[in-house]
């Protein structure tokens, strides 16, 4: 990602490289990805993931999810 822009939603920072914390949830299954590599606000905190890197934390909640976990904390690693 790596290029500035204005945040969607508070409408007032700008995004820079940066981490983020990712939590997905589906039904009774919690997975947080710590270290997740994104677009962070420099107001308000919101966080911007590539398609590539969306993509990959999906596939890796579906698998916790088919393996039953109920909370699941990974550090995201490309």
């Amino acid at each position: 990602m790596s290029s500035m822009w204005n945040c969607t939603i508070c409408k007032h920072g700008k995004t820079k490289p940066g981490f983020a914390t990712v939590t997905l949830q589906r039904g009774d299954c919690t997975v947080i990805f710590k270290d997740v590599p994104a677009d962070v606000c420099d107001n308000c905190g919101e966080h911007y993931t590539s398609e590539d890197v969306t993509e990959e934390l999906l596939r890796r909640a579906e698998v916790a999810v088919q393996n039953g976990a109920m909370v699941e904390i990974l550090a995201y690693a490309a």
